[in-house]
């Protein structure tokens, strides 16, 4: 029989030739093509052509200046007029209607699990042929009844047929949402689904084919991602370096149709796929619908935030858009505390996104709600708390840059953050806030010795020439005992200046061992070297803070918090009058004795030069010369 070729039938073909009927008229077939005309035309010569194929020829004449004759007499034409052979068309259309109902009949017969695989391959190519023909072809074959038994062949144990039952189901698909929904009817979409997981890579590049035609129709596409895993392996193929190209366009263009549902693009998020949620924040027309792309966005965040990252640095109309939402007067709600948090889990060294965030503007008004949440002129029920705690981390990231882009360090001292964070500091009850704050005036504090003003050495008088013995050391007024040089909260982010040790020292009696952690960091960069470490510990004397320090050591909460504890420790028994008064705590030497044994190599080094301090070393020391000399 012949075979259907671009809507046409081909003589030639031997494909389906045993389900022909009603055999083949010649007077249907183009001299030309050699196919059975679907628009028959007759020209001056009385010869019957397809419209196309003798306009076709008619062109090359007149391109190449050929004379004009007919292809089949050769007679010469006085025009090129064509004459539609109605009678002829309407013939052929009833001979083809004839053929096909009779054939589909013979087909029906074949699709069975009983068949042969050849009978079942030759009727699944003819329907499949029949499909490609016309939408009216399609609509036929689902009236015979044939979506049904071809579906059931998706579980047939034959590879072949398996994998040309989704072909075929992917013509009869097409462009037609009847049969799109026919095809989906019981668990065949999850069927469809696991060829894709499973399914050899023929099999795979029709099964996704076929949900990429299933997937333009939106009902459908609610259906095929509530299909357990069916998202997930999708964005694994869209994204995928080893599958065929085929496989990767189809998942992508299917993906793309799957984003009509809200439900599915929350998916997409979830599995890694982030961009249309990030869309929603700008074309959502509902408001609901971006409070619930923005909440789904910050509970992901924490376990994506690089993902985040780069996809908004690909499109920063979309950070911009979360910075409005919090930039918004009208009170605090759900929607801005999300939004905080998200802007808060995106990585904090990038850069990148902390330029956008100056550009935006989002420093400053985040400062200002910072500070009149702080005051207590912004009330917010109970949102307030995580909205505060979003916006104090994103200030935060400010400082996180400032060994990178020394233009940074002008930001920090427009918005005297050291001041800020200080305040903060006070927040009794916010542990996350108390975090934040102390965190970021350590990384602020170690960049006072950086910044703090050196005077120039004063000239020597003539006493001191003479005699020098008999001259004393001149201390300039003013100057910094810690950074020896002329500080401020604002310009050099002095902790003193900034009167935030006292603060510090009260948090280091917080129950949550986080606070602890980071109060203790911010403190021990006044004991760092490049400082006068004799005065940064006199500065933790007069806060009262020696104690409190010691008292964490001996706690020992946590190997992270006996770390910085040994540390700093071992700066302050370096004073001979501090580490002679210690050396009767007994509790201490405990403590330090315990670090020695039981720490990491670094920490025992540590603690071993502490107990040197105090005299108080086990018989056992001198592990560490004997370790390196091995």
């Amino acid at each position: 029989m012949a075979e259907v070729q671009d809507g046409h039938y081909d003589s030639t073909s031997q494909s389906t030739d045993s389900l022909r009927v009603e055999p083949i008229y010649e007077s249907f077939l183009c001299p030309l093509t050699k196919q059975v005309m679907q628009d028959p035309v007759s020209i001056d010569s009385g010869v019957t052509f397809e419209r196309d194929a003798i306009l076709k020829y008619f062109n090359e004449c007149l391109s190449s200046g050929k004379r004009l004759v007919c292809p089949v007499t050769k007679m010469e034409l006085s025009n090129t007029e064509l004459n539609p052979s109605i009678a002829l068309r309407n013939t052929i259309d009833e001979w083809m209607n004839r053929n096909e109902a009779a054939k589909l009949d013979v087909a029906r017969k074949s699709l069975t699990s009983d068949s042969m695989e050849s009978d079942i391959l030759q009727a699944l190519q003819y329907v499949d042929e029949i499909c490609q023909r016309s939408r009216s072809s399609r609509q036929v074959v689902r009236r015979d009844g044939l979506i049904i038994m071809i579906a059931d062949l998706l579980k047939n144990s034959s590879t072949k047929v398996r994998q040309s039952a989704l072909e075929t189901l992917s013509s009869i698909a097409k462009d037609d949402n009847d049969n799109k929904v026919e095809i989906a009817a019981g668990d065949n979409i999850r069927t469809i689904v696991k060829f894709l997981n499973h399914g050899q890579t023929q099999e795979k590049e029709q099964a996704v084919s076929l949900l990429f035609e299933l997937s333009e129709n939106k009902a459908l596409s609610d259906r095929i991602g509530s299909v357990s895993g069916a998202i997930l392996i999708l964005v694994g193929l869209s994204s995928s370096k080893v599958e065929n190209l085929l496989i990767v366009d189809r998942a992508e263009k299917t993906l793309e149709n799957l984003e009509s549902c809200e439900k599915n693009v929350r998916q997409m998020a979830e599995n890694g796929r982030l961009q249309p949620l990030l869309r929603l924040l700008l074309e959502a027309p509902q408001r609901e619908v971006r409070m619930n792309s923005i909440k789904l966005l910050n509970n992901i965040s924490p376990y994506m935030g690089q993902e985040l990252a780069d996809a908004f640095r690909g499109n920063f109309s979309q950070l911009s858009s979360l910075v409005k939402v919090i930039a918004d007067n009208n009170g605090i709600s759900e929607e801005q505390a999300a939004a905080a948090g998200l802007v808060a889990d995106l990585p904090m060294r990038d850069s990148v996104l902390t330029r956008r965030l100056l550009q935006d503007g989002a420093f400053a008004t985040i400062i200002k709600k910072v500070t009149r949440i702080r005051q207590g002129e912004i009330r917010g029920g109970r949102f307030v708390n995580p909205f505060l705690e979003g916006l104090v981390r994103i200030v935060s990231r400010i400082t996180f840059v400032l060994d990178d882009d020394p233009d940074i360090i002008a930001v920090a001292r427009d918005y005297n953050l050291t001041s800020l964070f200080t305040d903060l500091l006070q927040m009794n009850g916010l542990d996350i806030v108390q975090i934040v704050s102390a965190s970021a005036l350590e990384k602020l504090s170690q960049q006072s010795k950086h910044l703090t003003k050196i005077l120039p050495a004063p000239s020597p008088g003539l006493c001191f020439s003479i005699f020098p013995c008999l001259s004393q050391k001149t201390v300039a007024t003013g100057v910094c005992r810690v950074h020896c040089g002329i500080c401020s909260a604002r310009e050099s982010f002095c902790l003193l200046e900034g009167k935030a040790v006292e603060k510090l020292v009260a948090c280091l009696d917080n129950n949550n061992e986080k606070v602890v952690e980071a109060a203790l960091a911010a403190l021990s960069t006044l004991l760092e070297d490049g400082v006068d470490i004799d005065q940064g510990v006199m500065v933790l004397c007069d806060a009262e803070g020696i104690n409190p320090i010691l008292e964490v050591l001996c706690e020992n909460r946590n190997e992270a918090l006996r770390q910085r504890a040994v540390w700093a420790v071992e700066r302050i028994l370096r004073m001979d009058e501090i580490a002679y008064e210690i050396s009767g705590n007994q509790n201490v030497g405990t403590a330090l004795v315990e670090a020695f044994r039981h720490g990491d190599y670094r920490t025992r080094q540590v603690a071993e030069r502490a107990l040197k301090h105090v005299d108080k070393l086990p018989n056992f020391s001198g592990i560490f010369s004997k370790m390196g000399a091995q």
